[in-house]
């Protein structure tokens, strides 16, 4: 016991150490009326290299900025001078970051000593772990389960996949449905729900693999995982090292090769860096080789994220693509599933094209690629925040909220297997 003791207290202390850089960062709530006000932040934003956690909507949902220390005396000024409304939810965010932290390690420590589960879903597991668990769940199912490497990251990890199918993908007329996650570093809510997808496949749900091939890329982004745990718990991007020092990653959720560099960041030290071009990053060409491996019979493709309770689908630059109608009414089954069985603190979950849920541009998106496949359905998930205790929100975890989200999920994600099957039997049929 007091070895366990002096363990949890040790990585307790590593942990906390991992959050100085974030001492005195202070999390603001902002409130815009009109677009003016709107541009005027955004502009701000880009001006300073400020981390946005959730944009403004003018009068309908208010945005949430991370601001560093250095900085809180000239971003108030200027929200002053454009007569927009704010609050500081967070005067020093190291304290939220802290408390996560706490709850991870007395979760993890508790995990341990409990040998009920073999693989407990009520710890953020790290990279080395997930891998380890999918190689397991590859030998204990070898009929239905094969695990892959699609490539390697920046520093040369592996990015592993899971295929899961009852005749190792021979089929010509199966569906394929592709999840992936992680693919922001910060996001860690989204691990569990992939993960979750694996167990019900194999378990309660083992029907879906009958008629259905699956794929299943849990951390998208390893190098960016894994510093979120070691170094900056708020990293979004890879590791890339750019040309200007100081200012490394590109995020990858902007260096899709559809409608590249138009609605995205050219400097490298934002968090929107697209890169130097279309799938310059090794982490997005590793997602390419599996997609185009799979691309005759792709029906699904959802990229998972938080937070919001949002589920978005093409194009970031506001155009619909010709399936729509289709994505809408499949989008809200997801939604209404999810919906059925959430916390009752939670919102309701917004379907729609990206742009009018969000109200801002996004280029080079995984979901946007997938699309312009064709007659594809492929969405952005933004996992709920979860926000019973008013100090933890936003990309923050808390242990109690890990299998609910990947329990709730999952069943978003049947509904639109449900209808993959539906639609390949009319296909089927003739």
């Amino acid at each position: 016991m007091y070895k366990l003791y002096l363990l949890f207290v040790l990585s307790l202390a590593g942990v906390l150490a991992k959050n100085e850089d974030y001492i005195g960062h202070a999390l603001y709530e902002v409130k815009t009326f009109n677009d003016e006000q709107t541009q005027y932040l955004d502009v701000l934003v880009e001006r300073l290299n400020l981390d946005v956690w959730r944009n403004a909507i003018p009068r309908l949902e208010t945005g949430l900025i991370l601001v560093p220390r250095d900085l809180k005396v000239v971003f108030q000024t200027e929200l002053f001078k454009a007569q927009i409304e704010y609050e500081v939810k967070s005067a020093n965010i190291k304290e939220q970051l802290d408390l996560e932290d706490e709850l991870m390690s007395a979760a993890a420590a508790a995990s341990r000593s409990n040998r009920s589960s073999l693989f407990p879903f009520d710890v953020i597991h790290r990279y080395d772990v997930v891998n380890n668990y999918m190689r397991d769940i590859a030998n204990r199912f070898p009929r239905i389960v094969t695990m892959h490497s699609a490539g390697r990251s920046i520093q040369g990890r592996e990015i592993n996949y899971l295929r899961i199918s009852n005749d190792n993908f021979q089929s010509r007329t199966k569906p394929v449905i592709f999840l992936q996650s992680l693919l922001h570093a910060r996001e860690w809510v989204s691990l569990p729900a992939s993960l979750y997808v694996i167990e019900s496949l194999l378990g309660k749900d083992a029907s879906l693999v009958r008629d259905i091939d699956w794929i299943i890329m849990p951390v998208a982004n390893p190098d960016g995982y894994e510093f979120t745990h070691t170094n900056s718990r708020l990293w979004r991007k890879n590791r890339r090292v750019n040309s200007l020092p100081g200012c490394p990653g590109v995020d990858l959720n902007r260096n899709f090769d559809n409608s590249w560099g138009t609605a995205s960041s050219s400097l490298a030290c934002s968090d929107t860096f697209h890169g130097t071009g279309p799938f310059s990053e090794p982490e997005t060409q590793a997602i390419r080789s599996v997609l185009n491996q799979v691309k005759n019979r792709l029906e699904l493709f959802i990229d998972i994220h938080s937070f919001g309770s949002m589920i978005l689908y093409a194009y970031g630059n506001r155009q619909l693509p010709p399936n729509a109608l289709i994505l809408n009414m499949v989008g809200v089954r997801m939604a209404q599933s999810i919906d059925a069985v959430k916390w009752g603190q939670h919102p309701n979950y917004r379907v729609g094209n990206i742009v009018d849920v969000i109200r801002y541009t996004a280029s080079g998106g995984a979901s946007d690629y997938v699309q312009s496949f064709g007659d594809i359905l492929s969405y952005t998930y933004e996992l709920p925040a979860y926000r019973n205790r008013q100090d933890i929100n936003g990309f923050l975890v808390e242990p109690e909220f890990i299998r609910q989200a990947g329990f709730e999920t999952w069943e978003g994600i049947k509904a639109g297997a449900a209808y993959v099957l539906q639609r390949t039997r009319i296909k089927n049929s003739n």
